[in-house]
């Protein structure tokens, strides 16, 4: 099943010449999650030939403009492209407010279903679920209330091995599917174990966005097969980082560390750095599977 991530954005506050603010977009089975949305997020969909028509999720962590900027614009689109089918935004309550607000001054009435869905910032918990993934959100300790995401893959069903099930009825397949022996009529017994094979471990991954990195929320992405976690400055300006409630690369990867990720992407570079070398190494002193979040590179989780 796929499982990937596409950066959109990669930038902090201030967008550079070739970085643009906070924006990915997360391939699960073909299903398409929106994580933030930052200016020029819809910019980049079509830089990156990724049919915004696919979203049906849209994930904000909170209501810093790098982080949500793009989002009336998106929604404008798509309805001016013609859009019907439903989107489902989660993001903090406030969100709602402002964009009813958008669209009640510019007369504009959109005509798809926008159903939003309030994320207590303070308040863990399961905030969506369907039948490939499980989103739980987890607090973040921001300038204002913040939340990151975790993106966890459900189980799926074992698989069928095609040559073993030629001759068998397609109405056992189910049974075997989800691991069940099956009795024919005549007595025989097909073992699950003989026509299938195990599917794929679960993954997951966890979106950390702008945060103080105290460990408060070390819990939630414990165990996370790939963390993306800001790392908005080099750690000889930690008193700036805690300053503005952010993280620095080398706390990035010691976080990553100690939560047993197999992978680290780090992102939300300060407009302060031209080249991002710098933080990469640092991060890579401590955690050597760190990845830098480079705007139309897709990570597979």
């Amino acid at each position: 099943m796929k499982f990937e991530v596409t950066v959109l954005g990669s930038s902090s506050a201030t967008p550079v010449f070739n970085r643009n603010p906070s924006a990915q977009v997360l391939n699960c089975n073909e299903k398409i999650y929106l994580i933030d949305c930052g200016e020029a997020t819809q910019q980049q969909l079509i830089r990156y030939n990724i049919k915004s028509a696919r979203i049906d999720y849209v994930f904000i962590t909170h209501l810093h403009g790098d982080h949500y900027f793009g989002l009336i614009g998106l929604l404008s689109s798509m309805h001016l492209n013609g859009r019907l089918k439903p989107i489902d935004i989660y993001g903090p309550a406030p969100l709602q407010e402002i964009l009813e607000l958008q669209f009640r001054h510019s007369e504009t009435v959109i005509r798809y279903p926008i159903n939003f869905h309030a994320v207590d910032p303070g308040t863990p918990g399961i905030v969506m679920e369907n039948s490939d993934l499980t989103v739980y959100s987890f607090p973040l300790n921001h300038r204002i209330p913040c939340t990151g995401f975790r993106f966890g893959q459900k189980k799926r069903q074992r698989k069928l091995i095609k040559e073993k099930v030629l001759n068998v009825p397609v109405v056992y397949f189910s049974a075997l599917k989800k691991g069940a022996d099956v009795t024919l009529p005549d007595g025989s017994i097909l073992a699950a174990e003989d026509y299938t094979v195990a599917s794929e471990e679960p993954r997951s991954y966890s979106y950390c966005s702008d945060t103080l990195c105290d460990g408060s929320y070390f819990e939630a992405i414990e165990g996370s097969n790939t963390i993306y976690h800001e790392a908005t400055f080099l750690h000889e300006m930690l008193d700036r980082a805690n300053e503005t409630h952010h993280t620095t690369a080398l706390q990035a990867a010691e976080l990553a560390a100690r939560a047993g990720a197999e992978n680290l992407i780090i992102g939300h570079y300060s407009s302060r750095y031209k080249t991002l070398d710098a933080l990469l190494d640092e991060s890579r002193a401590v955690f050597p599977q760190t990845q830098l979040a480079i705007e139309g590179r897709t990570y597979t989780l």
